[in-house]
């Protein structure tokens, strides 16, 4: 692993030098390229270098090991456990950084919510699992972009699709995917019974027109007037669009935009990332030992998560974590969530035996 680091340094340093040649300021397209580049290893190189000062120190401490001066002695025996400590932090931390990345983690997302089983009180657990990832976004800074929704009669919606733009979006988030369910007494219900529902969430990188390439000619693309819940018309012009991807079946419709032309764009948008998402899911059935390195498949019908709002609890049944603050966790703050599912994924792939 150190001699891997040693090289990443000595690349890191050229890059430096060469982004501060006069020569490369003139040419934008090459800067762009190593600036990410250098971006890249910063985070890396930042604890390396930190690693190897506090291993200086402590190399340099355990020489007053041997003092004869028993108060320098016993001051030096502390010091030199703390840095101990700080250095196998370090170590960890730099073995996590090294770990193969992701190249979709710095993408955008396409959040997909679909009600599963339970009718009326699923389309509303829908729109509250909306809510609460527009809640973390929000917290993030991320924006959201609405790209098309299917209302139901309650209130809350049949499906509903979203743009989620922000920085590392993807890595974030990848994790949600699965079947959410809940637990708890629906408005309706008059006798005060607890009723369990289901949501679905897909979890896409967003496609970019060079990720996924699509002929024309495989597309057949349908116009129709929208409307609303319970059928109703909402507009009195052809604006609707679907989209049906020969090979593969995947249909995608967009009624939102009030112009066929932008109900078109996002539609693409949408089947572009439906395709790459299919692509990634057929690698990872190709590579199933690496799977083991993701928390569950992804799959939307494993249950990953359960909502009991009777007990004011969540229970992640991944990585079995159960949090009681289900109140604030409705309201976006599920980052001890997230983050308990990126270690557990992080350990699993250390597990792999990945190289150093």
């Amino acid at each position: 692993m150190f001699a891997r680091l040693e090289n990443l340094e000595k690349r890191f340093e050229d890059l430096e030098r060469q982004l501060s040649s006069p020569e490369m300021l003139a040419d934008q397209e090459s800067y762009r390229k190593l600036s990410k580049a250098h971006a890249d290893l910063r985070e890396v190189m930042d604890v390396f270098r930190l690693y190897k000062r506090v291993r200086a120190e402590l190399k340099s401490n355990r020489e007053l090991l041997e003092d004869p001066d028993p108060e320098i002695k016993s001051l030096a025996q502390e010091e030199s456990r703390n840095l101990q400590e700080k250095l196998d932090s370090l170590e960890r931390d730099l073995t996590l950084l090294l770990l193969p990345q992701n190249p979709l983690d710095n993408k955008n997302i396409i959040l997909e919510i679909r009600a599963g089983t339970g009718g009326e009180e699923a389309s509303l657990f829908g729109a509250d699992l909306f809510r609460m990832y527009s809640r973390y976004a929000e917290s993030k800074g991320w924006k959201v972009e609405l790209l098309s929704a299917s209302a139901s009669d309650s209130g809350g919606y049949k499906e509903i699709i979203a743009l989620v733009s922000g920085n590392r979006a993807y890595s974030h988030l990848k994790f949600e995917a699965g079947t959410h369910r809940v637990q708890r007494v629906p408005a309706t219900e008059s006798q005060g019974r607890v009723h369990t529902s289901t949501a679905t969430v897909a979890i896409m990188p967003e496609a970019e027109e060079a990720d996924v390439e699509i002929n024309p000619e495989d597309l057949r693309i349908d116009v129709y007037r929208s409307s609303g819940p319970g059928g109703q018309s909402v507009n009195t012009t052809d604006s609707a669009v679907r989209i049906t991807h020969l090979p593969t079946g995947i249909v995608v419709a967009c009624q939102d935009e009030k112009s066929q032309h932008k109900n078109r764009a996002q539609a693409m948008k949408v089947l572009r990332s439906r395709l790459l998402q299919a692509e990634q899911e057929r690698l990872n059935l190709e590579h199933a030992e690496t799977r083991r390195a993701q928390i569950g498949s992804g799959d939307r019908s494993e249950r990953i998560r359960t909502y009991n709002f009777p007990q004011g609890r969540v229970t992640d049944h991944r990585v079995d974590l159960t949090l009681y603050k289900l109140d604030s966790v409705m309201e976006g703050e599920i980052q001890t969530l997230i983050d308990a599912l990126n270690t557990a994924a992080q350990t699993a792939a250390l597990g792999l035996g990945t190289e150093n």
